[in-house]
């Protein structure tokens, strides 16, 4: 099929001359023909006429494909929702960010990794994208060898397939060398490795290598490609660039240190797509930032909520010009860029503007609050804990940043330290007490606590027997905790972590350690608070500790956002019928937006989902959580609560120990989150075992 000049393909002639490499479909239309004219006709409003010039077939071809499409059931009322949601988010990604391209997947219900149908996706644009004769530079990662695995590419002539950084004797199946080896095979190409490896003990040697004859020849291969495929890495604890073994030999802190949000081909860069300076630069063997960008073609295919900040980077940088991504991460991009919501039209919207609607008579831009100078709010709402809460705790200096408990610490017990951000309260001062956390370090308003409140509370709960750190899965905490353990073993404290992920809509299942910690953490602070409080020795408490995360699951839903102090306006957008489940505590993307739905019909979904990775049978004993995001009342929790009590009774399992109300929360944020620990003997006698807290007691 080849596609003559259009409107459409005018307009984007002018983009470096790209426009010439796509004689088939835009890539968003997900290789289906029959959504691609739909979309003309009833989302674009072209003309038959027209689209039979832009898909380049005849007008009776085009005319055979609408009937088709309506008696096939992708044409109804309206394009079927998952697809017109992907389609109009593709398109707003291309155009925001001006790309050659974009695919975006439909978020679904985790009936399949995420992983793999970005591979599929990938695979579908490799296949449409690469032409006889090109040369592609590949890079490594998971989902780089999940395209090469799910790519066939028949009757291409001439391909060559260099490997875009050096090599690796790692055991991970990922590797630079596997990767390229992958897509070769895929389209019978011709395979040019790169002889050294990716990283080397100093800059002289990779100097000397790149010296070599043999490499300098890969070399000049690799920058004559005119396309490449690669993957985008966060920085999550998790994340590829961490379990890949090739940066051990320095500290990954030095890189968060100066602010890198993700990693492209094995470079850093920060926020703004810029290049980060590190101890790295000068011995590492691939392709580089520069080389990149001045490739045709550069496709990216990467997806997960904790990758919004890094693909946005690396868009910013302009590192990418073709983007395969999912609905949910393609959402969070475009919110995180100030992009205006994407626009969910019915297919057959009117086509005039309704006078009869009448504008509301009051249009508020910002949100009231209770403040004085919204930068001291932090500091003022500390001083308020402290002197309503100085029964339970006090401060350990004159900034309320490090909060230790009065009956918690003690000789010959392992102390317990919690922290993170602001914003959540009673979390998570409100777990500081007896048969609790015996210390908290608190940050700015969604921001980790910096290393020194998180090193006076280890040498304030210090009892001899060393040191346990509790605290949620995201990268600024895990770098500050760090360091503070750094530190306190550096005075001979020995320190143990365990990281929180029970918000299991936040990553696939075989990336559970990838998930971030949310409200769930109210029932691993008790596990751990107890173990600590019993006296056991550090290494068990951590094993308890693990245990109680690894068998709690949390899932959150948004209705409405929540506000900043600093600017009293929404951190992030969602329709006035609309609900987002998934929905992080700092608002980070949910899994799927939908329309607005019955409480019991939220609930079923949430537990669902639960269920579904918990497995529970009959005899089985839980406890519940049932949380407010900060906005929603006790009375529709409540309900909420009724209809999570009649699905597990309906199961045959056993509510042990329930909470409803206020424990985890994003500031003002409407919406809740539901989380289950699934119970044994063990977790049991912990859980019920005493404590005294500010807003958590248990005789």
């Amino acid at each position: 099929m080849t596609v003559k000049p259009s409107q459409q393909r005018k307009n984007a002639a002018g983009k470096n001359n790209l426009s010439e490499t796509f004689d088939a479909m835009p890539l968003r239309y997900g290789d289906d023909p029959y959504v691609w004219a739909c979309w003309l006709y009833y989302e674009d409003g072209m003309t038959q006429g027209d689209i039979a010039d832009a898909m380049g077939i005849s007008r009776a071809t085009v005319n055979s494909y609408l009937a088709e499409a309506r008696e096939r059931g992708i044409v109804n009322i309206s394009i079927e929702p998952a697809r017109l949601a992907s389609l109009t988010v593709a398109q707003e990604l291309k155009r925001h960010f001006n790309l050659v391209d974009c695919l975006v997947v439909p978020s679904d219900d985790n009936a399949r990794p995420l992983i793999e149908r970005l591979g599929g996706a990938g695979a579908q644009a490799l296949q449409r994208l690469l032409k006889s004769g090109d040369t592609i530079a590949v890079a490594w990662g998971r989902t780089v060898l999940a395209v090469g695995e799910r790519t066939i590419a028949a009757g291409l002539q001439d391909v060559t397939v260099v490997q875009a950084t050096g090599g690796t004797r790692a055991s991970f199946v990922y590797t630079p060398e596997l990767c390229a080896s992958s897509i070769a095979d895929a389209v019978t190409g011709k395979l040019i490795n790169i002889s050294a490896p990716a990283i080397v003990s100093s800059a002289d040697i990779r100097d000397m290598l790149l010296r070599e004859p043999l490499i300098e020849s890969q070399f000049e291969i690799l920058s004559r490609a005119n396309k490449a495929l690669f993957g985008i890495s966060s920085l999550r604890p998790n994340s590829t660039i961490h379990t890949s073994g090739f940066f051990e030999s320095v500290s990954l802190q030095d890189y968060l240190a100066r602010n890198a949000v993700g990693v492209v081909a094995g470079r850093f860069i920060d926020g703004h797509g810029r290049p980060i300076s590190g101890p790295l630069d000068d011995r590492t063997i691939g392709i580089s930032l520069d080389m990149l960008k001045n490739i045709k073609l550069r496709i990216a295919v990467a997806g997960g909520f904790d990758k919004v900040p890094a693909i946005l980077a690396a868009l910013r940088g302009g590192y990418a010009n073709v983007l395969i991504t999912d609905a949910a991460t393609a959402r969070g991009i475009l919110n995180a860029d100030g992009a205006p919501e994407v626009d969910r039209r019915s297919v057959h919207r009117a086509k005039a503007d309704d006078q009869s609607v009448t504008p509301p008579a009051i249009h508020r831009t910002h949100v009231k609050k209770f403040l004085n100078i919204p930068d001291n709010v932090v500091d003022e709402m500390l001083d308020g804990i402290v002197k309503a809460h100085a029964h339970h705790l006090h401060p350990i200096d004159k900034s309320r940043r490090a909060l230790v408990a009065r009956n918690g610490p003690r000789p010959g017990k392992v102390g317990l330290v919690i922290g993170g951000g602001a914003g959540h309260e009673p979390g998570f001062y409100g777990y500081v007490g007896k048969g609790l956390a015996d210390a908290v370090a608190i940050g700015n308003i969604f921001s980790s606590p910096p290393p020194g409140p998180i090193l006076r509370c280890t040498e304030a709960v210090s009892g001899g027997e060393g040191v346990l750190f509790v605290y949620g899965n995201y990268a600024g905490d895990v770098m500050n905790f760090e360091m503070a353990a750094e530190m306190a073993e550096a005075k001979g404290i020995p320190v143990r972590t365990v990281l929180t992920t029970d918000d299991i809509a936040s990553s696939s299942l075989e990336d559970r350690e990838g998930r971030r910690g949310v409200a769930g953490n109210l029932f691993v602070f008790k596990i751990a608070g107890a173990a600590c409080d019993l006296g056991f020795p550090l290494a068990k408490c951590e094993t308890l500790t693990r245990k109680a995360n690894a068998r709690t699951y949390t899932v959150g839903v948004a209705l409405e956002p929540c506000s900043m102090p600093q600017t009293r306006l929404q951190n992030f957008a969602i329709g006035p019928d609309e609900i987002e489940f998934g929905m992080g505590i700092h608002g980070e993307p949910g899994v799927v937006r939908e329309k607005m739905m019955t409480a019991d019909a939220i609930t079923d979904r949430v537990i669902d989902r639960i269920f579904s990775e918990m497995k529970p049978v009959t005899g089985d004993r839980v406890a519940v959580l049932v949380n407010s995001f900060g906005a929603t009342p006790l009375m529709e929790l409540y309900i909420l609560f009724r209809r999570v009590e009649q699905r597990l009774g309906a199961k045959g399992i056993t509510i042990d120990a329930n909470w409803v109300g206020h424990y985890c929360t994003s500031l003002d944020m409407a919406g809740a989150s539901i989380s289950i620990l699934h119970l044994d003997d063990e977790l049991t006698t912990l859980l019920n075992h005493p404590c005294d807290g500010a807003t958590l007691k248990i005789n």
